[in-house]
């Protein structure tokens, strides 16, 4: 019995070591993304002040260990056998949530999964004793009774911690929105002259905050601090503040004053260590906290040498002082995975995507909802402009009014935001995720620090007309996804939970397979996310390369047309629905390209500062008839699915006969068109429209074959409609493909005559 329980805590230690992996991923958006954003420094910089951060931060964790042991259930109303089975059910359920939403991309919440996961696991056992009518020790000590499902869990502090996560989106939001627009009004956009008056003042401020609650704060959880010195902290708190505040005042007032030093960028870096720093001290029970407490809760066990299922755990509610060195061990898995890790990236990019200062192409639509908000909130602030006096509006309005981008700089190389929102995005969140800390309150640091971006990103009127319903679409569904990270951790832990109860050494086994499954499955999603980014950085339009990236943008969308079109007329044909539903992929990947070129029209264009407005204007016919050709794709793969998907009747010989010599007079037809755009030999174009007229007389033909069929009553409806759409469609796609094919000589012989 002792083997398999050491086998059961080793596997914890396991989990949490790929739970601190996959929880980094997660939480690196956390304390990089402000940084990063405004490219402060070069990411290399702003990963080794995180790791440091990290580091010191792990230390100051300890006082938090206590959530996982006694935060949300009472351990004293369970045996050392059922508590096992909530830990190892909370570990599972832990790293499968948070991979599956690396995998998407999408931020949530580590300690709201650790919360509920615990919740779910615990009411879960709790229940499985209550209907079993199992007696459980009670808080009087020594009376037995069948306890009520109030009595197992920590119904109070459940309650406090999980009020405090919701509180904290609003607070961060709030405060966030408020700090950010007395920043802007103070400092402007064109902050440069103002902060050699006063910014080393605001410099000082910001750090003495992060001072006053990272070390006075902070230093009550740390692990490697005497209560002599811990006291003497907590005595001179006013002191050490102001001197903190005079020294630093000072201190970046000389270095601006003699080395021209940036004080934002002071600001930043240590508003990057301080949040790296709380991320670590506040985050780190939910990867260690489930592990720590079952391997006390197995020396408690082994001490006492009773079953199982006969020792209450009311030992591991006391207060238990983690080693440094398990700490310092943590910290390092973390800082190791920050460096390496690539979903880290995705996550961070979700962040920045909504935070970003300009509009472009935005990952979320939009959504009723948001409309609502952005109609309402717009109605609001004209009436507000209405009844403020006139000079206040201009005066307000200057304060943010956004210099023009410089030319000379590339895309990538622009910041997302400013110094300004980057230090205010920093000091807020660390301040608030340090007085949770403070507090022992397990404060979600993913909703602290995105909701303060979101807040700091509104007031810097970020969310234009232009991009508004679309961000806060993003918001909405990023909040939407916590609240599914609460439902789904809770519910899993609660049916993980069952089944190792009732499966014993099996149930281990199975769900591990699970477990790991799962996990490689989102890894092979991960990676081809990867791939499909990187296609898309291929495709990314510079000026020096717009004519080779156009016509090999053209050219490759025109091979898949020629295939898809190909493939679709002989699955049609054959009645394979599931070749169709390959075709059906394929269309809606081409599509989403197509769309992406777009997109990122506007882009293209401002990188054509140098050209004629003709020039700009044949690139955006290129795009708008290869979008084009996608749609008329579409418009003919669904119908012949849904028709093969219903069992309608298959087409006749005749029918079949005419598609296939359309077929081959459409690959011939696309091949030629390939070979004139790769080779530039656009004299041949009245050749190309010669093909095209051929061609379209064809299934002119056809087309009144088929009417002849349909009055002589050969065919039925559907069959009709299916097969007059697929020669419309041919139709449009000849017309579009040689108006593409037009725009693009136009805008290649424009481009290289100038």
């Amino acid at each position: 019995m002792e083997n398999y329980y050491i086998l059961i805590v080793a596997l914890l230690f396991i989990l949490a070591i790929s739970d601190l992996i996959v929880g980094v991923s997660n939480d690196a958006v956390n304390f990089l993304n402000s940084a990063i954003g405004a490219k402060a420094a070069p990411v290399k910089v702003i990963m080794i002040i995180a790791t440091l951060g990290i580091i010191v931060g792990a230390t100051f964790s300890n006082g938090m260990m206590e959530v996982a042991r006694k935060g949300i259930f009472n351990p004293q109303h369970f045996f050392f056998a059922e508590i096992m089975v909530i830990f190892l059910a909370v570990m599972m359920t832990d790293i499968i949530l948070l991979d599956t939403f690396n995998t998407l991309g999408l931020p949530t919440s580590t300690t709201v999964s650790i919360v509920f996961e615990l919740l779910g696991a615990a009411v879960a056992v709790s229940t499985i004793k209550l209907m079993a009518g199992d007696q459980v020790i009670t808080l009087e000590g020594g009376g037995e009774k069948i306890a009520e499902l109030v009595d197992y869990i920590n119904t109070g502090k459940a309650m406090l911690i999980i009020f405090g996560i919701l509180l904290s989106v609003v607070v961060a939001f709030s405060v966030g929105a408020i700090v950010q627009y007395i920043s802007r009004l103070l400092f402007s956009f064109r902050y440069k002259k103002r902060m050699k008056y006063y910014g080393a003042i605001w410099g000082g401020l910001a750090i003495s905050a992060i001072t006053f609650f990272i070390l006075i704060k902070g230093s009550k959880g740390a692990s490697f601090m005497s209560g002599d010195t811990k006291d003497w902290i907590s005595d001179n708190t006013m002191f050490i503040l102001a001197v903190s505040f005079i020294a630093w005042t000072v201190l970046l007032y000389l270095l601006n004053l003699l080395v021209k030093i940036n004080i934002l960028k002071i600001i930043v870096f240590v508003g990057t260590f301080a949040l790296a720093m709380a991320f670590a001290g506040n985050d780190l029970v939910n990867f260690i906290g489930v592990p720590l407490a079952g391997y006390e809760s197995f020396k408690v066990w082994i001490a006492s040498g009773a079953s199982p299922e006969g020792l209450s755990m009311g030992a591991i509610a006391g207060k238990v002082q983690t080693e440094t060195y398990m700490l310092l061990l943590a910290g390092l898995i973390m800082t190791l995975t920050l460096w390496f890790s690539k979903k880290a990236k995705a996550v961070i990019k979700t962040s920045l995507d909504l935070s970003r200062q300009d509009e472009g192409e935005e990952r979320f639509g939009s959504s009723a909802i948001a409309r609502g908000i952005v109609r309402s909130n717009s109605r609001a602030f004209k009436k507000i402009e209405k009844i403020t006096p006139a000079r206040l509006n201009i005066f307000v309005q200057k304060q943010f009014e956004i210099p023009k981008k410089p030319k000379n700089v590339a895309e990538n190389d622009l910041p997302a935001f400013d110094m300004i929102r980057a230090s205010v995005n920093l000091v807020v969140a660390s301040i608030l995720i340090s007085i949770g800390t403070s507090f022992k309150l397990p404060l979600s640091t993913t909703y602290v620090t995105f909701m303060v971006a979101m807040g700091t990103s509104l007031s810097d009127r970020a969310w234009g007309r232009d991009s508004a319903v679309y961000r806060i679409t993003g918001v909405i569904s990023v909040i939407g996804g916590w609240f599914l990270t609460a439902l789904s951790a809770f519910t899993v832990a609660f049916v993980v939970a069952i089944v190792l109860y009732f499966g014993g050494a099996a149930a281990i086994g199975v769900l591990l397979i699970i477990a790991l499954f799962l996990i490689y499955t989102s890894h092979k999603a991960s990676k081809k996310k990867e791939k499909e980014k990187e296609d898309k950085k291929e495709e990314e339009v510079l000026d020096s390369n717009i004519v080779d990236k156009c016509t090999y943008n053209v050219t490759d969308s025109l091979t898949s047309i020629r295939s898809l079109y190909s493939k679709y007329i002989v699955d049609l044909t054959n009645e394979d629905r599931k070749q169709l539903k390959e075709v059906i992929k394929g269309v809606a990947a081409l599509n989403e390209r197509t769309k992406y070129l777009k997109d990122n029209v506007y882009k293209t264009i401002n990188k054509l500062q140098n050209d004629p407005v003709d020039s700009s204007h044949y690139y955006v016919q290129v795009l708008d008839f290869l979008r084009e050709t996608a749609h008329c794709l579409n418009y003919m793969a669904k119908p012949g699915y849904e028709y093969v998907s219903n069992n309608h009747p298959q087409l006749i010989e005749v029918q079949v006969a005419e598609l296939e010599h359309v077929k081959v007079g459409f690959i011939k037809f696309f091949n030629a068109m390939i070979d004139v755009i790769e080779n530039h030999r656009y004299e041949d174009v009245s050749k190309m429209i010669e093909m095209q007229q051929e061609l379209m007389r064809e299934t002119k033909s056809y087309r009144k074959n088929q009417i002849r069929r349909v009055k002589n009553e050969t065919l039925g409806t559907r069959n009709s409609m299916l097969y007059l759409s697929f020669l419309h469609e041919t139709k449009n796609l000849l017309l579009h493909s040689v108006n593409l094919l037009k725009a693009q000589r136009d805008f290649v012989e424009f481009r290289r005559g100038n």
